[in-house]
């Protein structure tokens, strides 16, 4: 008898550790827009950088409610790599579902997207801000009502002409630019597992401006 009360304890004991010490979740989008006339543009970065992620880790994508999914663990962590098809203008809708389906914390929220203001490349991690005209995040701080979640901008330069906005991020990358993307994804995906594992503070020490 006494012994089935020390196994029923331990047992209570490890339930009651696992409750408060869950497994760290991380909900990682890229936005993008669905369809094969915007694959590859420069619009679907956020879709891009988390194929190339899916890719190099050997995962697959599964079609969910609101998107695509791929989930990826790594020493603890599990990320969830959502790509919504809600199209970019209205992100926020898949972000606020599975922000709550999957019970992850808003701090462990990092939305990834393109960048007009930042030269090819270039990669910004910020924990706040406005959505700097960007319809995308404009509508995830509209659905979620906070300004406050990280988010990662991969820069696509403004090479374009007065009125041709939409032409050019809609556009497929330059030969020029095809040919950076590969390293530059490698980045994309460290910083996206430093995210997780060091924190975004020491991240972002670690990876702006690179």
């Amino acid at each position: 008898m006494l012994s089935f009360f020390k196994t029923l304890f331990r047992s209570t004991t490890f339930e009651k550790a696992q409750a408060i010490n869950p497994m760290k979740k991380y909900l990682i989008v890229g936005l993008g827009n669905t369809g094969e006339t915007y694959h590859n543009t420069r619009h679907n970065i956020g879709f891009s950088i988390l194929d190339a992620l899916v890719k190099q880790e050997d995962l697959t994508f599964e079609t969910v409610k609101l998107g695509a999914i791929s989930r990826y663990k790594l020493k603890g962590r599990t990320f969830i790599l959502l790509k919504p098809s809600t199209f970019v203008n209205l992100s926020g809708k898949a972000v606020k579902y599975w922000l709550e389906k999957e019970k992850v914390p808003l701090e462990n929220l990092l939305i990834i997207t393109d960048d007009l203001n930042l030269p090819f490349g270039s990669i910004r991690l910020k924990t706040k801000g406005s959505d700097g005209g960007h319809n995308g995040l404009k509508h995830i701080q509209e659905v979620l009502n906070t300004t406050h979640y990280s988010r990662f901008r991969f820069g696509i330069s403004n090479s374009f002409s007065k009125g041709r906005q939409s032409d050019y991020v809609l556009s497929p990358w330059s030969e020029e630019q095809t040919e950076k993307l590969e390293e530059r994804f490698t980045m994309a995906i460290k910083l996206i597992k430093s995210f997780g594992l060091a924190g975004v503070n020491k991240t972002m020490s670690a990876f702006n401006g690179k």
